[in-house]
This record gives structure tokens, sequence and C-alpha cells, in this order.
């Protein structure tokens, strides 16, 4: 089994001498070609030398690569982890905005000694030498000193060699262009900021979910906006290593800097990667990597993958797979509101070249999405979810762990519920309305009544929402992607009001304020207003007045949803202090 991870990558084009050295320097000089290095050297020894070494080594479900993210519950102590961050320039260290323990180059020394190289070589490698000892566990260096006492460890011909090494630090590794233009390991032990406090509350002001002094909204907000902002950079709330470089990325694309920042978690088993984009873009670019397996029932994409030698394991189905993610920004008036990130594209890599493909569906298949949900109510699905944030829940063989999973996967999915296909969307209602409305679940329902409540109450937010979109694509005037006219438009709008003005019994006050916002937009829409609405009855052919009426409908029933608003918030008061 060792052989296999020692082979890994071998013909991705770097001169590799053997597993952990190369036969020619490495010169590299951009991120992207310093980015193609370091995963051709973390997914070997980060990623599959645990994988074979661990006979349980616990792989990456497919779902917790699609947002949004759940908490980890185990944290593999065996298992390595890490933190780095990389900048296209020079390090200036006192000028630096975070701290670390600085390692130089050979490069630098020697032309700063105007031809006295030896010496200062000797002394250089010598405190590089001391610097990472003294950063590593105690009973490591002899060993260290053994393996690097006379070479330049700052050189990223040595990387793959002192990784493990690496592996056993806290904190970051730090790396940099010397002033020849060349990127080397420029430091260690680096501590990211992390200014979450500020960050969060200046994010939830902008986004309008926080209020100068409501200490109650703040209350009721803050989870959400936490979330929504740890997201954005690719976790959930998680621990303080990947919470540091989640905000550390922030700092320095707010800055404009050049950098990549990256991440492995023990919990989470995936390298994530954070690095700069082009100006245009409001947040840096987020891209995760994991080993997975590939599901069972994709016969047609395990052909290909077998065919092309994809596999890392091929009688289990395990391949590298690289997610990239969109960045969505806050905007308060979606239906999603909670999507901070969705996937923007799937590669699968392979072990040996390091080429990869994207033409496949791995994590964000709607067939699998159905079978299961199929698999939850049926009670067949094997599995663990995290209920709740606080319980983890294995397997579906009681009627209290389905409604608990049901929940869950609810919740994970709402967003794709709401705004998939139509066809997807009847066949998430047909199985569960199948479930939740059938007579011979009601006992065991009323037995645990409240979690049956919890998913019910989860199922309506969706099926509300979903009417919403529609509501919403209807304020551009458009069904399925094409044009309508606006007798079309308004005619269609006072329909869902109406449907939405009955499910409104079971309320959502974010759905609600969503609800009179876009219909006050349609309302106004400027041509309809001026060509239609403000002329008078004489003035206007049979079409005009019937778009006149449907109108009139629409002002009616937004009447009574804003009546239905207000009553609700006034009972909510009553109970006030």
């Amino acid at each position: 089994m060792q052989k296999l991870w020692k082979n890994a990558f071998r013909e991705c084009g770097l001169p590799w001498k053997d597993t952990f050295s190369f036969s020619e320097p490495i010169s590299i000089t951009t991120l992207s070609e310093l980015k193609t290095f370091l995963d051709a050297v973390q997914i070997t020894q980060c990623l599959l030398r645990p994988f074979f070494e661990n006979a349980d080594y616990p792989l990456v479900e497919r779902g917790e690569l699609l947002p949004s993210f759940e908490s980890d519950f185990f944290e593999y102590k065996d298992l390595p982890g890490f933190s780095l961050v990389a900048f296209e320039r020079e390090l200036q260290y006192f000028s630096e905005i975070f701290q670390f323990d600085i390692l130089h180059s050979l490069m630098d020394v020697t032309f700063k000694a105007d031809g006295y190289a030896c010496p200062l070589e000797n002394c250089t490698i010598e405190q590089n030498v001391e610097t990472i000892q003294n950063r590593i566990p105690r009973k490591l260096h002899e060993l260290f000193k053994q393996e690097f006492g006379k070479v330049d460890t700052s050189v990223l011909d040595y990387y793959p060699q002192l990784l493990p090494y690496i592996l056993e630090m806290d904190r970051a590794h730090v790396l940099a262009l010397d002033s020849s233009g060349f990127f080397h390991l420029a430091g260690v032990y680096g501590s990211f900021p992390s200014d979450l406090d500020p960050e969060i509350k200046r994010f939830g002001l902008r986004a309008k979910k926080f209020e100068v002094g409501n200490h109650t909204k703040y209350e009721q907000n803050r989870l959400f906006v936490y979330q929504y902002l740890m997201e954005l950079y690719g976790f959930t709330i998680c621990s303080e290593r990947r919470t540091s470089s989640a905000l550390f990325s922030r700092r320095l694309h707010k800055a404009g800097e050049k950098f990549m920042v990256r991440v492995l978690g023990q919990t989470d088993r995936v390298i994530t990667t954070i690095s700069s984009a082009t100006k245009k873009r409001r947040y840096p670019t987020v891209e995760k990597i994991a080993l997975v397996q590939v599901d069972e029932d994709q016969s047609e994409v395990i052909r290909q993958l077998e065919e092309g030698g994809f596999f890392v394991d091929r009688k289990r189905h395990v391949v590298i797979l690289r997610v990239t993610y969109t960045q969505h920004k806050f905007n308060p008036e979606n239906v999603r509101q909670e999507r901070a990130l969705s996937v923007a594209k799937q590669e699968v890599i392979h072990p040996i070249t390091g080429r990869s493909v994207d033409d496949l569906n791995i994590i964000k298949d709607t067939t699998n999405m159905i079978l299961r949900l199929n698999d939850i109510v049926r009670g067949e699905y094997i599995g663990h979810i995290t209920y709740k944030r606080i319980e983890l829940v294995e397997n579906t063989d009681t009627e209290e762990k389905r409604l608990k999973f049901l929940y869950s996967w609810l919740s994970k999915h709402q967003r794709r519920i709401i705004s998939y296909s139509d066809e997807f969307y009847a066949n998430v209602v047909k199985i569960l309305d199948g479930y939740l409305l059938d007579p011979d679940n009601e006992e065991s329902f009323e037995r645990h009544k409240n979690l049956y409540l919890d998913v019910q109450l989860r199922y309506n937010y969706i099926q509300q929402a979903r009417k919403l979109m529609v509501l919403e694509r209807l304020k551009k005037r458009k069904i399925k992607g094409e044009k309508i006219p606006y007798a079309k438009m308004v005619q269609q709008a006072v329909y869902i009001l109406k449907e939405l003005k009955f499910d409104i019994t079971t309320y959502f006050d974010e759905l609600v304020a969503s609800m009179i916002s876009i219909t006050e937009a349609i309302l106004n829409d400027r041509y309809l207003c001026r060509n239609y609405i403000m002329k008078r009855d004489d003035d206007l052919s049979e079409y005009g007045l019937s778009i006149k009426k449907e109108y009139g409908k629409l002002v009616s029933l937004l009447d009574d949803i804003k009546a239905i608003r207000k009553s609700r918030n006034k009972s909510i008061e009553g109970f006030g202090p």
C-alpha cells in the first residue's frame, strides 16, 4: 500500500528523484505555479499517505463539500493538519501584519555579502535550522538536525522532505519571493490575526441584520451573520485555525495583496485554499480538495474514471476531488438569503499525472439527492449527520432518527430545493408528502411531535420560498427563462399571492417581508404604471383594462398581507415587557 502513495504525481511535470526529493532545482516565480507544486506535495503527504497508512481513514462524504457546510463532530488527532500563507512578493519583516519566525534565503544573503558568501551561507543555514528546530517537538530535534543540519531548508527543493516536520507545528508556515524573484520557505510558526468581533459587527451592519445599540436584533441575527461570513471563505463556524485563516484572507484581499492561504483541518480532512482573485471580484477564490467515494449508482461516471485511471482505490471508488466555489453578495430581498457559496466547478484529479477532468458531477447530482431522500424516509440510509449542530445521529433505523435526518437534509439542501428544476421539486414533494402525510405514520409522529413539527416547519418554509422565488422571477417578467407580457406577469403574480396569503398561516417574517418588497416592485414598474394604471379607462383597450383589473386585485392582496404582518407584529409586541 505504501508504494501507491509514494508514486503519486510522479508524472505531473515536476522533476521527481524519489518521494521526497528532486533531480533538479525547483524554480517557481508565480502563485499559480506554487499552487500546482503544493497540490502535488500536500495531496500526496497529507491526504494519500494517511489514507493508505490507516485502514479506517475517514473519507469525506460528498455532501460535506456542498454548502452550507456542517460543523465537524470528530477531531482526528492522528491525521495531519497545517496552515500556510504565500505572498507573491518579498516580505518586509517589521511591516507585515502578522507574527512569524523568519527564515532567510541564501540568495538574499549572498546578494548582500558583496562576494563573501561562504561564512554567511553557513551561518544562515544554521540559523534557519535552529529556527525550525525550536518550533517542533523536542523529541524530533536530533533527527531533524541530522537530516537538515547542513542544507538550505528555505529552498523549495527540500519542502517535501521538510513537510512531515512542518505538520508537527501548531501554527502556519510562510512562503514568499526572495530577492531573485523565486519562491522560498520564508517563515514558520505564523499566527494569523483574527479580528472576529469587529468583522462580524461590520458585516452585520452592512447587511442590515444589525443596528447600532439594538441588542435584541444582534442576539437574533448574530449566528446567521457569523455563519454567512465564515462560509464566504469556505468554512463553517469551526476551529481557531480555520477561523483565523478565513479572516486573515479577508483582510489580505481587502488590502489588494496577491496571496494564497491554505489550511488542512484535522477534523474536516479537506485542503481548503483561499487565494486572491482579480480586482473585479468582491471575494477571493475558494476551493477544496479531499478524498471522496464516488456513489456506486453513478455507473457511467465510474466507468469513465476507471478507463482514465483516476481512482486512488479502484475497489472503493475513491478519487481526489477538487471543488471550486462562487461567492454571493448578501441580498436581503433574495429568497435564498443564506446562500453564501455555491459550487462553480468540480474536478477529479489524476493521482499520477495530476491532470483533471471537470465534466463529471460527483457531488451535485440531483438524482443522487432524490435517492438519498428516499433512503432516509424508508429508514435505509446508512451514514451520519449533525442534528442542529449539537447531536451526532447515526443511520435511520428508528422514526426519531429518520425525522432528525430529514430535518438536517432539508436544512442543508434548502436553497437547492427552492431553486432547482420543477421536475426535481416535484419528486421531492412526492417523497415528502408520501412520508409526512401517510396515515400509517401518525402514531409514531405523535410520539415525536415536536420533532415532526420542526420538519413540517422547515418543509413549509421551502414551499413558501419556492413560490416566492417564482414571484421574484415575475418581477423581471420571466418564466422559465422566457420573457412574458405584462398581462401574464400581473395575472401570475395575483395567482401566486393568493396561494401565499393562504400559506402564511404558517408565518415566516423574512419571507413575508420579501413578499411585500417584490410585489411592491411589480406594482411600481414604470412602464406598467405609465401605460396602463395611470391612464383613464376610456383610453385603454380591452387588453389594457384586463391588466388594470388584475393590478387592482394585486393591490388588494398586498394590503391583506400587510395587514396580516401588522397584526402578527402587534401580537408579538403584546407579549413583550
